[in-house]
């Protein structure tokens, strides 16, 4: 989900100098969104039939110049993988915080769990990406 509603926010804005990939750690290659993924993005105008899972990789971390994650253990492994210096939680960027709060995961749970996440996920996303705009990157969290 937070792919595309970054790519909404990024396009919303303008911005043809931000590009949005989504990776996970937990995910196998080529695996569908969940259900209630879909039906979420759906009830907001988002479709996520073509997405497919990709794992996180040291290629992929080498290509972004930020990387922003829902979890301490996203961050972990982004870092593992050589993002040092370039991994945030997506609440802290956002917030220019060191908080440590996660975006709790839905996976698995109720369709309500995954419209709160929707919902946490569209605020933290704006705010990150009003951070971007005001040119104080990464290197300010």
């Amino acid at each position: 989900m937070a792919e595309v509603i970054a790519r909404r926010s990024v396009d919303a804005r303008h911005r043809s100098d931000i590009t949005v990939a989504s990776a996970g750690t937990s995910a196998w290659d080529g695996a569908p969104a969940s259900d209630g993924a879909l039906l979420v993005a759906l009830e907001h105008g988002l479709d996520l039939n073509g997405h497919r899972a990709t794992m996180l990789s040291r290629d992929l971390v080498k290509a972004a110049s930020l990387i922003l994650v829902m979890s301490p253990h996203h961050a972990e492994r982004a870092v593992v993988l050589g993002g040092a210096g370039r991994t945030h939680l997506l609440t802290d960027f956002a917030s220019r915080s060191t908080n440590g709060q996660p975006v709790q995961d839905p996976f698995g749970g109720e369709l309500d769990q995954y419209r709160r996440t929707f919902d946490e996920l569209t605020g933290e996303i704006s705010a990150a990406l009003d951070r971007i705009a005001g040119g104080h990157g990464a290197d300010t969290a």
